[in-house]
Parts: structure tokens; C-alpha cells; sequence
């Protein structure tokens, strides 16, 4: 049997930052357990276990209040992993879906009263071997009342996928900011092509997220404590206050070196959003408004 694979830190630490009331850690995820949910045959990678149970444990220490759950790659098209840890969450967790694109009307309705409110298009191609694009553009058109669509992409594609983004029917948030490289800093080409995106329609949202990734050694980067991201970050979320939302990527799918401590992750917040409102907006305001409009 493939050895299965930790990504996560055993021990985070308690962050500095102390979150304000109501925060949403708005991009985790869960593995199974693989008893009783297992994971897809066609996965490129197989985490050890972390359920429902191990998520909120690190929610209530990191002092969050709600999360939204992204099915993972691993699990494929089978969202039970997700919507069960949904169900364990007394409301406090939404979802976002992976489906097949020919799913029907009905079954986007059971995902919808599951928590759903969203479903992903994932294009990185060490994760997925197909992404059909339009398919995708009809399944949008066909999303329960809303519903948006997230998305994930490097940014070396960003050029080739603007007509399909530019034709998604509903709100777009881009996971990860697409993966630009931070240590061309704010003004790079990367960030400002996404820039360009962002203004391109006034719909499309982002996750200023994953500085553990973006600037990881391994990628050129600093490492903890990840001083390229913050620069490069910090001025697009205060130029788009109102659509950016932020996660902890927990339990960090697939990152089997430089695994960040949570605590120093939670961190990262004050420096990409340095004031009360922007902190508000980001881990409160925008979530809700995503995730819990109904």
C-alpha cells in the first residue's frame, strides 16, 4: 500500500493575532477518514486521515468561529467526506463542492441543502488530468441560486483562461490569487495580471492565502515567515477590500516538506491586513456574505 502522506503540523502553535468575533477560516479542508469515506481512484496523492473532529479542534485553538470546507482533490467527486463534516458542525461550516459536470438539478440541490454553496474547478494539472472547460461553463450556468464558482489555476495559465473566466455566469473566487509568484513583488508581472482580472469585472474574489506555498523555499521563496507574500499581498488586499476571503489551507494538502505551524499561519493576517476593518471585512464580513447570505 502507498505510504500515506502528513501535511499537517502536530503541535500548532497559539497565534499572536487574536481573530475577531465571528471569524471564518473560509478555505480548509478534511481526508475522510478513509473508513468510512474513502478516496478517489484516480488521486495523486493519499493523506493520512484528517476528519471533522480535528478541524474544529484547530478552529476553536487558531480562535476562529466558522469554516467553509473545500472538497479536496483526493476525494474527487464524492463531496460525502465533505458534507458529513458539514453536518457534524452545528451550522457552523459550508462547503464547496467538486462534482461531476453532468451532475443533475436535483442532485445540486441535495449538495445545496448539505451546506454546498459553491462548487470548484480545479486546473493544475499535477492534481487533475481533466478539465473541460466547456463543461464547466454549463454546469455554472446551471448552479442553484447563490452558488459561485471557485476556482484554482497557476499563473502561467492566468492568459489562457481569461475567456473562460471572462464567461463564468456567476461570482468567480480565485483560490490562492492564482499562484503568482510573490518574489516579483507587488508590482510584478504576475500579480499585475491578476490585477488585471480583478478589474476586468466586479465579481471575481480571492483568497489571499497559502503564503507557506507562494513563498516556500523550495519555490524560491523565504520561508516562515514568509516575507515575500506579505509585500506582495499586502497592497492587493488593500486595494480590494470587499473581495477577499482567507483560510488556512489546513491540513495542507499534498505539502510533505516546510509544513507550516498554523499559529504562524493565522499570523500572516495583521500583515496583509493591518487595520480593524480590513481584518473585519476579510475573516467576517466577506465570508458571511459568500457562505451565510441565507
Amino acid at each position: 500500500m502507498t505510504d500515506r502522506i502528513t501535511s499537517w503540523h502536530a503541535n500548532p502553535s497559539k497565534p499572536r493575532f487574536v481573530p475577531p468575533p465571528g471569524a471564518v477560516d473560509a478555505h480548509c479542508h478534511v481526508f475522510g477518514p478513509m473508513d468510512p469515506f474513502g478516496f478517489s481512484p484516480k488521486a495523486k496523492y493519499l493523506p493520512a486521515d484528517a476528519g471533522p473532529d480535528m478541524l474544529f479542534a484547530l478552529r476553536d485553538h487558531l480562535g476562529f468561529a466558522k469554516n467553509v470546507i473545500v472538497q479536496a482533490s483526493c476525494h474527487g467527486t464524492d463531496n460525502a467526506a465533505t458534507l458529513s463534516a458539514i453536518a457534524k458542525s452545528d451550522g457552523k461550516a459550508r462547503g464547496v463542492a467538486v462534482v461531476d459536470p453532468a451532475i443533475s438539478a436535483a442532485e445540486l440541490d441535495a449538495l445545496h441543502e448539505g451546506g454546498m454553496r459553491g462548487v470548484r474547478f480545479n486546473f493544475l494539472k499535477r492534481l487533475v488530468d481533466n478539465a473541460p472547460k466547456d463543461q464547466f461553463l454549463d454546469l455554472a450556468g446551471r448552479l442553484p441560486r447563490g452558488w459561485h464558482v471557485v476556482i484554482y489555476f497557476e499563473a502561467d495559465i492566468l492568459a489562457e483562461l481569461r475567456p473562460f473566466l471572462d464567461a463564468i455566469p456567476v461570482p468567480v473566487v480565485v483560490d490562492h490569487m492564482g499562484r503568482p509568484d510573490v518574489t516579483q513583488g507587488p508590482d510584478g508581472p504576475d500579480m499585475r495580471a491578476f490585477r488585471a482580472l480583478l478589474e476586468s469585472r466586479d465579481d471575481v474574489w480571492f483568497k489571499p492565502t497559502c503564503p507557506d506555498r507562494l513563498d516556500a523555499i523550495k519555490e524560491g521563496g523565504m520561508g516562515d515567515p514568509w516575507d515575500n507574500f506579505a509585500a506582495a499581498v499586502a497592497p492587493l488586499v488593500a486595494d480590494y477590500p470587499d473581495r477577499c476571503i482567507w483560510g488556512t489551507d489546513w491540513p495542507h494538502p499534498n505539502m510533505e516538506t516546510e509544513i507550516p505551524d498554523d499559529g504562524h499561519v493565522v499570523d500572516m493576517i495583521p500583515r496583509i491586513a493591518p487595520s480593524a476593518e480590513l481584518q473585519t471585512k476579510l475573516l467576517v464580513t466577506n465570508p458571511n456574505r459568500l457562505y451565510w447570505a441565507d
